[in-house]
């Protein structure tokens, strides 16, 4: 199928690009600039020029494809309120100009639900409801569409996906660390993070586009979930830091945003996702991308 794909240049995207077209799929990638238009087409993509605030061109790009992959995001964490809007206007246009075609249309969503006290599920609904709320709420406003002829798919992304050239979460951990000449963890640093690898994230977001029912929740989590003090020290041991236990409010203060989020316990399971595709994680662990000196460099 003809696949277009918002988001195409990044860490992410660039995966599921390689992934499609391996799978023998052709793919539009929407780029914003001449740098990231230059990326997608070494991927062997086509380029449609944009970005998440040119509505004209993604629907545009959405209706002349077959299906849709919406990975792109602001990620403008000293105004959510800026990513939120445009995360949540982007989903609505995808999702008006696909409806009633039962087109695929998978999305990124976030895999963060703490307070469950077990790890998530897909069957647990996305507390992000509204405008306000995170990423603008836009799984649960695509959701909407699957009665509308949409066949939307949402994959919950674990809160690091990792891998060579990673600037996420795990990289601002480890940048944290180098300034403070410490790698720092929450408390005893028992709370967990699910992980995965990017290229089982991107192998789910195709196999997600390809065969998932309409409305179907999928998780990319490899791993359960890595407790955050194995994290710490494993940066510690590639940056020759010690590892610290510091209080969760000073480490929201320290790391702009990811901070909070690192005394958060949040493990989640992918039982139902590899079972309805025949999913099975082959990459490395976050553990081993770390000791492979991925995160060593500023």
């Amino acid at each position: 199928m003809h696949v277009f794909v918002t988001g195409a240049s990044g860490f992410i995207g660039r995966a599921v690009v390689a992934e499609l077209i391996a799978a023998g799929h052709a793919v539009t990638g929407l780029a914003r600039s001449d740098a990231s238009a230059s990326v997608v087409k070494d991927l062997g993509a086509d380029v449609r020029r944009g970005d998440l605030d040119d509505l004209d061109q993604i629907r545009e790009g959405a209706d002349a494809a077959d299906g849709v992959v919406h990975l792109a995001n602001k990620h403008d964490w000293t105004r959510p309120e800026v990513s939120n809007g445009a995360e949540r206007a982007s989903v609505r246009a995808i999702s008006d100009t696909l409806a009633g075609s039962d087109r695929p249309f998978v999305l990124a969503s976030g895999l963060a639900m703490p307070g469950l006290g077990r790890p998530a599920t897909e069957r647990d609904p996305n507390p992000a409801v509204g405008p306000d709320s995170p990423r603008g709420g836009a799984e649960n406003l695509a959701l909407t569409y699957a009665d509308r002829g949409v066949r939307v798919v949402p994959v919950r992304f674990a809160p690091t996906v990792h891998g060579e050239e990673d600037h996420g979460f795990i990289s601002i951990v480890a940048r944290a660390a180098r300034r403070r000449g410490a790698s720092a963890y929450p408390g005893e640093g028992r709370n967990r993070w699910p992980a995965v690898h990017r290229s089982d994230a991107a192998r789910l977001v195709r196999l997600g586009l390809e065969n998932a029912p309409a409305g179907t929740i999928l998780h990319a989590a490899a791993e359960e979930g890595v407790p955050v003090r194995r994290i710490a020290e494993a940066l510690a041991d590639r940056l020759g830091v010690p590892a610290t236990s510091v209080p969760a409010e000073r480490l929201a203060d320290e790391i702009l945003f990811v901070g909070r989020f690192l005394s958060a316990d949040i493990p989640a399971t992918s039982t139902i996702t590899c079972d309805l595709l025949g999913w099975r994680p082959t990459g490395p662990t976050l553990l081993e991308d770390i000791a492979a000196g991925h995160y060593d460099q500023p």
